[in-house]
């Protein structure tokens, strides 16, 4: 495929897809995602939007090595009444709107209903690829007016389902 054609960005919600898939019962490969993004969406540039933890270095590695573009989010230090929370939301809004006239179309990966106002304003200028939901069973009401352009990871699993290597 011809680089030129790879005009599409993705803007992943990592805490949203991560939650989702590991409450499915399985862990998902990475680099096999990035390279279905590339091939089914034409996704030139996902950017994966996290919080920043010194113990997840290895996956940040993982991730940038996969072909990731790693937004991060401060995260405030772990208390006993506070579990690390990295909402990412606001910076992935942010970064979209400012990547807008970089990208054909944009796909957003989340089952996040907070995303509603930015899939209604991409999908308005005629910009929004799809919403790209990691669980076909438990994902926000709001997104179900994307109707046609809402697609599901979990239907993928047998393409994209990480296995340890023997």
């Amino acid at each position: 495929m011809e680089k030129e054609s790879l005009s599409n960005f993705a803007f992943i919600d990592g805490q949203n897809l991560h939650q989702s898939i590991k409450e499915q019962g399985w862990k998902l490969d990475h680099k096999k995602f990035r390279i279905y993004l590339e091939d089914k969406y034409h996704i030139a540039k996902a950017f994966y939007f996290l919080g920043r933890l010194d113990s997840q270095k290895r996956l940040y590695r993982n991730l940038e090595k996969s072909g990731f573009t790693l937004i991060f989010k401060k995260v405030l230090p772990v208390t006993n009444e506070i579990p690390v929370k990295g909402n990412v939301d606001t910076d992935l809004v942010l970064h979209c709107m400012i990547q807008i006239n970089n990208f054909r179309k944009a796909f957003i990966v989340t089952g996040d209903g907070d995303y509603y106002c930015l899939l209604e304003y991409l999908e308005k200028t005629n910009k929004l690829g799809g919403v790209i939901i990691p669980n076909r069973q438990k994902y926000s009401a709001l997104l179900r007016g994307f109707g046609n352009k809402r697609y599901f990871i979990n239907d993928q699993r047998k393409k994209l389902e990480f296995f340890q290597k023997k």
